[in-house]
């Protein structure tokens, strides 16, 4: 996060593949299941079509080791219930299977 002039700016990161719709994910949790998926977490960068499937699984083994909290039970609405990073992981995985399937490099910025 940056601060600039009081306010907080968040860092997005935009996954694209062909045939897919792009999606964006919080810069910090995008670098998690960056470095989850065996890559550096540097952005931008690229994943070669060949490289996905390894990318992929490195990233449900990686997840699955991973221990999140799925709900906050003193939710409130000052504070929201915490989303667990398998959880948020969900739409980076549809869109690994797909470039898998169309055999599609992965970019990210």
């Amino acid at each position: 996060m940056i601060a600039a002039n009081s306010r907080v700016l968040t860092m997005l990161v935009t996954f694209s593949t062909a045939r897919y719709s792009d999606i964006m994910l919080f810069g910090d949790i995008a670098k998690q299941l960056l470095k989850l998926m065996g890559h550096s977490g540097t952005v931008p960068g690229a994943i070669l079509a060949d490289d996905v499937p390894q990318a992929l699984q490195h990233l449900q083994q990686g997840l699955g080791s991973v221990t999140s909290p799925d709900t906050n039970p003193s939710e409130t609405e000052d504070q929201p219930a915490n989303v667990s990073l398998q959880k948020r992981a969900l739409p980076l995985i549809k869109l690994l299977e797909s470039a898998i399937s169309n055999h599609s490099n992965v970019m990210w910025n």
